[in-house]
């Protein structure tokens, strides 16, 4: 088995120094660490070092297939938002509920960005996709080279899911992992400060009490029922900056499982910080 996963990033690193400038060699996720973790599932785990772009994927062909990044799109809406200046501060309230009762309590309330992405509050996201506007929203996704960059399917659900009415936005758990590891070490034409926001709003605890950044997406099929799920983000570990992705797929699969996984490839693999 162990033989079969040197093969595996052998082909990565071949497919990985194919398709960009950046020189990769292959990161290193025990056999046994991935297994617990998956516990059985369907999923895909990618990790790369944000200074080196070495990189690590458990499934070469997972980690290159395309997908709706459903709320993980949040972190780039929100990054938008500010760089566009449509939202100007963090906790300032950008959002104001318009009364229309939804079944998370917490987006029935005003929203700051910082609790916009807390509660994963699709309205309000969506809400600053308009206010962006399709013309600024494209420029950026271009600029960034987010994905397809396809909006669409509409300026405001362009990143959700709902087959089969409509296509959206795609993008591959290494592009959402590799686009995380450029915008951490400052390679994307984001200021500092929008960096340090987004690190600021994106901040995690485990359990235990180690702090990483991240955001979670759950996608549904044509009956509505969840059936995908993401968690992407990055960790400071030992002086560097590590970016992830896990995408898993299944009957009733939510992106709070796929957070499971990478809390537990993370800490198995001794790269989560101590509290």
């Amino acid at each position: 088995m162990q033989d079969e996963f040197g093969v595996v990033r052998g082909l990565l690193l071949l497919v990985c120094l194919l398709t960009t400038n950046i020189s990769m060699v292959a990161l290193t996720v025990s056999e046994d660490v991935l297994t617990k973790a998956l516990s059985g599932r369907e999923g895909v785990f990618v990790l790369v070092d944000a200074a080196t772009g070495d990189v690590f994927a458990s499934d070469v062909k997972a980690a290159s297939e395309k997908l709706a990044p459903c709320s993980t799109f949040k972190i780039w809406n929100a990054l938008i938002g500010l760089e566009t200046g449509v939202v100007s501060d963090p906790d300032a309230l950008f959002w104001k509920w318009d009364g229309k009762k939804r079944f998370l309590e917490d987006w029935n309330k005003d929203q700051s960005l910082r609790t916009a992405i807390s509660t994963s509050c699709v309205p309000a996201f969506q809400a600053l996709a308009r206010k962006i506007g399709a013309g600024q929203m494209q420029k950026w996704l271009d600029a960034l080279g987010y994905g397809d960059r396809d909006i669409s399917a509409g300026i405001d659900v362009f990143w959700l899911p709902h087959p089969p009415e409509r296509k959206t936005l795609l993008i591959s758990p290494m592009e959402q992992a590799q686009l995380l590891a450029q915008l951490i070490e400052g390679r994307l034409p984001v200021s500092a400060r929008t960096r340090e926001i987004l690190s600021d709003i994106t901040t995690l605890k485990t359990a235990s009490g180690e702090i990483f950044h991240g955001k979670t997406g759950t996608g549904v099929d044509e009956t509505g029922a969840y059936n995908m799920g993401w968690f992407v983000g990055w960790v400071e570990s030992s002086g560097k900056n590590l970016a992830f992705a896990c995408l898993l797929k299944g009957h009733g699969v939510m992106g709070k499982d796929a957070r499971s996984v990478v809390e537990s490839v993370l800490s198995g693999s001794g790269l989560l910080p101590a509290p």
